[in-house]
């Protein structure tokens, strides 16, 4: 048999969990897909993904409005903030983490 080392990692356990049942649909243990990411990267020299942050729609990308689409977007969102139509950001993110099987914040 082969040699084998033992790695001990650190990972969110719903995220393990998710990805366990994920192998499993396909077949494969954790093990086996944690063997196949390092021998991708050994053969490759890269990650076998990429890597990047995710882009911004253009409705809600500063970076490609112009000075004044941006203006008129912020004065809207004033309007709405002050006629009380907003949600704390707490609220909001607590239930965007619920929604996508995170513990709440």
């Amino acid at each position: 048999m082969k040699e084998t080392t033992t790695l001990n990692l650190q990972v969110d356990p719903l995220v393990k969990e998710q990805a366990e049942k994920v192998f499993s649909q396909l077949g494969m243990p954790l093990s086996t897909a944690v063997n196949l990411f390092l021998n991708q990267v050994r053969l490759t020299g890269k990650l076998p993904f990429e890597v990047a942050l995710p882009k911004a729609p253009p409705s809600v990308n500063a970076e490609v409005m112009s000075g004044e689409e941006l203006l008129q977007k912020l004065r809207r969102s004033l309007e709405k903030v002050e006629a009380g139509n907003y949600k704390p950001a707490a609220e909001v993110f607590s239930s965007f983490m619920e929604s996508h099987g995170y513990e709440a914040l």
